[in-house]
């Protein structure tokens, strides 16, 4: 079933399935984040409202969208992978609100936000920002990093873990976090191949192991790499805000559903950090059923939606622009003499 709705799906229905998926998706989070999963088990979101948590509008996203459409715009702006451009909107954000759904911040991770500061005040490179601390391995790079996924196709693999890690930094730089970007980077690239959610996953983990079998951390995502996740029962998933929980909570979801909607709603009603394990999952949903895989009573919610197009529109114009020149499909630009 998954592979014939990728045959129906073509690469811009992908790009803006998996970018406004992973927004869609942490708006529908918004209003019961913290909320333990108990008190969802007897109040279950079922569709797109609003207030609750943070008293936002419906269709409101959070920061992790906030920063996730930051990257886009660096990517289509630079037309290439700028994390000192990346951290300047993140810092933007962190000030003044930009790139928010209604001009104010109301959301922010506090590794996220000591970094931030640390790359404002302290004159640090933006991949150096990042903190190190095994403390400091929240979600804040993964919720993110997606975009990533559609800058780096083609490249190979060692230069796409450098990006990936490069990206990561500038907020967490601890191995855990950069491997938990890679990872999810890597599952990203085999769904926009045309696979389904279990081949995507056994086959990214078949390459992580190989290209990281020294790595410190590889122990640490054992469940997520073995292959048996689906096999868990909903006890067994946490949701709150630590990385490992996220991307073993997400990719359960991707892997024991079979429509968007169905994920997007199997990872909120998880409870606890809702927006960022809905946004993590809703982005790979989004590449795996398509843009008209989403609900579009959830779209037509979303702030600033058009905006947003239009920015995955250039997005994807650069991606396109790129693409030609490295396969000889026009003359490359010539350089003055």
């Amino acid at each position: 079933m998954q592979d014939k709705l990728h045959t129906a799906n073509g690469p811009q229905s992908r790009l803006n399935g998996a970018l406004l998926g992973l927004t869609a998706a942490d708006a529908l989070g918004v209003p019961v984040e913290f909320r333990p999963r108990t008190y969802l088990d007897a109040n279950p979101v079922a569709d797109m409202f609003g207030y609750g948590t943070y008293n936002q509008p419906p269709g409101t996203w959070s920061d992790d969208s906030t920063m996730m459409w930051c990257t886009v715009e660096s990517l289509a702006l630079q037309k290439e992978c700028d994390t000192e451009d990346m951290a300047g909107r993140f810092v933007r954000w962190l000030t003044s609100g930009y790139m928010t759904p209604h001009g104010e911040l109301f959301d922010i991770g506090n590794a996220t936000r000591e970094a931030l500061e640390r790359y404002r005040t302290e004159a640090v490179w933006a991949r150096f920002a990042g903190l190190e601390r095994e403390s400091s391995n929240g979600n804040g790079s993964l919720m993110r990093i997606l975009p990533m996924a559609f800058y780096v196709r083609g490249m190979e693999a060692a230069e796409r873990d450098r990006l990936a890690a490069e990206v990561s930094s500038i907020t967490h730089r601890h191995p855990r976090s950069i491997l938990a970007c890679q990872i999810y980077v890597e599952i990203a690239l085999r769904l926009l191949d045309g696979r389904s959610a279990g081949q995507a996953c056994l086959e990214a983990a078949a390459a992580v192991r190989e290209r990281h079998a020294d790595h410190p951390e590889l122990e640490t995502f054992e469940r997520v790499l073995n292959g048996s996740l689906a096999e868990l029962k909903r006890e067994d998933i946490r949701s709150g805000g630590y990385v490992v929980d996220t991307l073993e909570a997400a990719l359960w979801c991707l892997l024991t559903t079979s429509s968007y909607r169905e994920a997007a709603l199997k990872a909120v009603n998880l409870g606890e950090d809702t927006d960022t394990t809905g946004a993590v999952v809703g982005g790979l949903a989004g590449i795996l059923y398509g843009e008209t895989g989403i609900p579009a009573e959830w779209l037509s919610q979303l702030a600033k939606l058009n905006e947003l197009r239009a920015l995955g529109g250039r997005f994807s114009s650069m991606l396109a622009e790129r693409d030609a020149d490295m396969s000889g499909q026009r003359p490359a630009r010539s350089e003055p003499e």
